[in-house]
């Protein structure tokens, strides 16, 4: 159960370290859907180098804060804790949400999450 989380804490440092070079990225991809936007009659969508740079930060913190929970996740099961267990329960729900990786990584861990033995372990 625990090798899902570590999964999930290398893929989300691989994803933090090449957040920096995404914004020239982002900023193609908000020109196309404002090429395509104009096509629809939509308004288009008006991102500011600042803003932009807020975007990131903000994917930034949040993607460091979701490798936080994955480490201590997972180091609160290795030593037998009981909100360890429930902690990965509530990480595979939202594992189920990213198609396909996540998807496979959140059944593996909530199959784990209730398996006899690790609830035996994580009952201290």
């Amino acid at each position: 159960m625990t090798l899902p989380l570590l999964i999930g804490v290398f893929y989300n440092a691989i994803s933090l370290l090449t957040l920096p070079f995404s914004g020239p990225t982002l900023t193609d991809v908000l020109t196309r859907i404002d090429e395509q936007a104009a096509t629809s009659g939509l308004p288009p969508i008006q991102l500011s180098p600042d803003q932009l740079q807020w975007v990131l930060w903000l994917s930034f913190a949040i993607t460091a804060i979701l490798i936080l929970w994955l480490y201590f996740t997972r180091r609160a099961l290795l030593e037998g804790r009981s909100w360890g267990r429930v902690s990965a329960i509530v990480i595979g729900v939202f594992s189920l949400l990213i198609f396909p990786i996540g998807t496979v990584l959140g059944i593996v861990m909530l199959i784990g999450a209730f398996d006899k033995q690790v609830v035996a372990w994580t009952r201290h």
